[in-house]
């Protein structure tokens, strides 16, 4: 005992126990995955999921085929530099309003994770509707997930070689198809499928396609979970959204433990067990290979196919069903639930005022750009008439669907002389090359140089169009 010590009590020794380290076992550089063989369930949530992923998967085939007054309705053509979709078109100059659209849209996700957790990723995720549209290849191939194990456990044999070969065959045909509609996307659909399988696609196209088939090949049919575990990002940053009243898939441990199997005509309560039969189905069916039971894990993707799983198993055990299901952590607390909070009411107000600057944008969007390029040779020169002259180059570029004529002018200095065309006829989402030169009486200028302003007006009975560019005109010293 220390004379110091306040309370004049003897230290306690910690005690020390001797634990055994087991190295794990070496694969190389890493230990390999075991392979999730996805077991086939029947259930509301995965009737839910299989309509949406059949709307997606049909809006995506189907988009770039739609016609609109002649031309492809959605067409992001890179090598034009301009995005049509349906009645609009847009340029480089207007990146704002892509960039409102995919603020918006992140924010849209933030909103629906907040409330209703990763939805995004069981039901609409471009990887989760190809993964289990491969899974359905190999269901209809190799047979259920027990009969796959059992064909991948086999020696290579003519059944296996066979089954193996057209499973494969599917999944490059059904990605060579989908890399040419993606591709149809940024090239004209007709022109990408008829290129191609005609073998006279330019090597741009063909390398395209083929990257994008070995991507799809490989992310839906190899690597599936992997990219859900370890490379999206959206996994990573999801539990910054997440809170107490999020509605996820849930365990009710509660309820569930002590997990044990039982028949159905003996009282889990006589037994000391909960509603819990150990089955293992909730894993089974798990497209991550995860285990519900051991809580909200970042892996789980809230496809709702452990809750199908078990809610089967709990009609047939004659219990209540919800031992896994769509409920938030303060509801398994007993706690009451706020779904509406302050954080749902930030992002749906972040919502609302982009969404309003995104119609303003749009609303205020004038379907016509000019850009003025000047002589840089000579500012200014002093024409045969003794007046001073500009020369400048108009590009005239008209962002709408249909042909239109322009009237050209030009204000901000008196009795301005106009030599160029002052009417122009510009064909729908192109640009015009206009070179014109002005003149002025140097009597008219003050100084150097003396800003001024060019006009454009949309020759129409119907549509208003007029937008202003401001520009120099320079005088000689």
């Amino acid at each position: 005992m220390k004379p110091n010590d306040k309370n004049n009590k003897p230290h306690r020794q910690i005690p020390i126990k001797n634990v055994e380290i087991h190295q794990p076992e070496k694969h190389g550089a890493y230990k390999p995955r075991d392979q999730i063989y996805v077991r086939k369930v029947k259930g509301i949530f995965q009737q839910i999921r299989q309509k949406m992923n059949f709307v997606f998967l049909a809006l995506f085939a189907l988009l770039p085929w739609l016609q609109y007054e002649g031309h492809q309705a959605i067409l992001f053509d890179i090598s034009e530099q301009r995005f049509t979709l349906w009645s609009v078109t847009l340029w480089p100059q207007d990146l704002t309003l892509l960039a409102w659209i995919f603020i918006l849209s992140a924010f849209l996700l933030f909103f629906v994770t907040t409330f209703l957790g990763r939805v995004w990723c069981g039901y609409l995720c471009p990887q989760t509707v190809w993964t289990f549209i491969f899974i359905w290849f190999e269901e209809k191939i190799e047979g259920s997930a027990n009969q796959r194990k059992k064909l991948d456990s086999q020696k290579l044999n003519a059944n296996k070689f066979w089954r193996k070969a057209l499973k494969h065959f599917c999944w490059g045909f059904f990605s060579v198809l989908t890399a040419l509609t993606f591709a149809g996307y940024f090239a004209p659909v007709q022109d990408v499928f008829i290129d191609f399988f005609t073998f006279n696609a330019s090597f741009t196209l063909a390398a395209t396609v083929w990257f994008f088939a070995f991507c799809t090949y490989g992310n839906a049919g190899w690597m599936r979970e992997i990219m859900c575990l370890h490379m999206c990002p959206y996994s990573r940053f999801q539990s910054a959204m997440f809170d107490k009243d999020t509605l996820t898939v849930s365990y009710d441990a509660k309820r569930g433990e002590n997990r044990g199997p039982r028949s159905r005509k003996q009282d889990p309560k006589e037994l000391g067990l909960g509603d819990c039969i150990d089955c293992n189905l909730c894993v089974q069916v798990c497209p991550t290979g995860i285990d519900i039971r051991n809580g909200l894990q970042y892996e789980c993707i809230n496809c709702g196919a452990c809750v199908d799983a078990c809610d089967g198993v709990m009609d047939r055990m004659k219990y209540d069903k919800g031992l896994i299901r769509y409920t938030t952590e303060h509801e398994l607390e007993g706690k009451k639930v706020h779904f509406i909070r302050s954080k749902l009411i930030g992002y749906a107000i972040v919502l609302v005022v982009m969404t309003s600057l995104l119609i303003m944008e749009m609303a205020n969007r004038v379907p016509v750009s000019m850009d003025i390029i000047r002589d840089r040779t000579e500012l200014a020169k002093e024409n045969f008439n003794g007046d001073i002259e500009n020369v400048y180059t108009l590009k005239i570029l008209n962002k709408s669907q249909k042909d239109n004529y322009y009237r050209i002018s030009v204000k901000g200095i008196k009795n301005t002389k106009w030599h160029g065309e002052q009417e122009v006829f510009v064909k729908a989402a192109s640009v015009y090359t206009l070179p014109i030169s002005l003149s002025v009486d140097p009597y008219e200028l003050e100084g150097y140089m003396t800003d001024i302003s060019f006009v454009i007006e949309l020759v129409s009975d119907t549509d208003e169009v007029k937008l202003e560019h401001e520009s120099r005109f320079f005088n000689k010293r």
